[in-house]
């Protein structure tokens, strides 16, 4: 049996929240609909560190300049 898989976008960030090792990051998707995505906190910030967080500066930093 073969599964799709989801996309989605968070498209407004609106809440954050930690708790008991589990990050919510709750807002809008892109129909307006209330949407709420759920990490392991653990396994979010061995994946996010300072080295991500300056990628992510850097390409945002790129997008705003097109504007």
């Amino acid at each position: 049996m073969k599964t799709e898989e989801i996309h989605k976008r968070l498209h407004e960030l609106n809440t954050f929240q930690c708790v008991d090792n589990e990050l919510y990051m709750r807002g809008k998707d892109e129909m307006g609909n209330d949407f709420t995505i759920c990490f392991d906190a653990f396994n979010f910030l061995e994946w996010i560190d300072k080295e991500q967080i300056e990628y992510i500066k850097e390409q945002t930093i790129k997008y705003i300049q097109k504007k």
